[in-house]
């Protein structure tokens, strides 16, 4: 029965594209494909399954680095890597932090739950803004403090994770803190780029415009000059035909 299904199925077909479906990219879909067990752990209380599912998060993370450093040595770039991959990276942090803010006794300080706030806001912001520029055609590059917003995260989460295991809980709690202030500087610096962009395309309009004004006004005083000389030469007619009628009757 399963050779049937398979056979009706065909699964050879989603991986016919050999440049969507090449190794970098397949690390890239495992970390969408760990998010429901990492669920899961909402609803099995049992130490066993909790480290099971920290360290599945960890292999996940790891494969952040190795899905852009295959495709970059192996010449296997793509568009599809370049669009999954920062989904797949706000799936999976998401994913922890709801898990973390969600099961009671993951957090020592209910105070730690601001960073993990902050991180959840700007995920939605800078989602946001990368949709709005792509509409018109403006990149949002990733900077290199964002790279480590994302280290400490993930360093932060897995740490979380790992509750009851020695005082990574603790230690993960501090990280949090410091991957908080990162999201939010890195959140800031995109929106600042974001709205400096907006001002530039504004007052791109406004200078087309005056330019436009500019080009116009000319014309129009041309226009009203030609019309006051002819107003001239019509006053200055009648009297002429009034001195050329009187020499006649003379």
């Amino acid at each position: 029965m399963i050779f049937l299904f398979y056979h009706k199925v065909n699964f050879a077909y989603f991986f016919k594209d050999d440049d969507m479906y090449n190794l970098p990219n397949l690390l890239t879909i495992s970390r969408i494909v760990v998010i429901p067990v990492i669920f899961l752990t909402l609803y099995i209380n049992s130490f066993v399954w909790q480290m099971f599912t920290a360290t599945l998060f960890v292999l996940a993370s790891i494969t952040d680095y190795f899905d852009g450093y295959l495709a970059r040595s192996r010449g296997q770039t793509s568009a599809f890597g370049r669009l999954l991959d920062p989904i797949a990276d706000k799936l999976l942090v998401s994913s922890a932090l709801v898990l973390i803010l969600a099961k009671p006794d993951m957090v020592s300080f209910k105070i730690s739950y601001v960073p993990a706030f902050v991180i959840l806001c700007r995920e939605i912001l800078v989602s946001g803004l990368r949709e709005f520029l792509r509409e018109v055609n403006v990149g949002l590059p990733v900077t290199r403090l964002a790279k480590w917003k994302t280290g400490f995260q993930m360093t932060a989460l897995a740490m979380m994770l790992f509750n009851g295991l020695w005082h990574w809980n603790g230690i993960g709690e501090l990280l949090l803190w410091v991957a908080g202030a990162l999201t939010f500087i890195t959140g800031y610096q995109y929106f600042q780029k974001s709205v400096e962009y907006i001002k530039g395309t504004e007052k791109a309009k406004t200078v087309e415009v005056k330019v436009v004004v500019q080009k116009s006004t000319p014309v129009k005083k041309n226009a009203l000059k030609k019309v006051a000389t002819a107003k001239k030469v019509n006053k200055k007619t009648p009297l002429k035909k009034k001195k050329a009628s009187k020499k006649s009757a003379k």
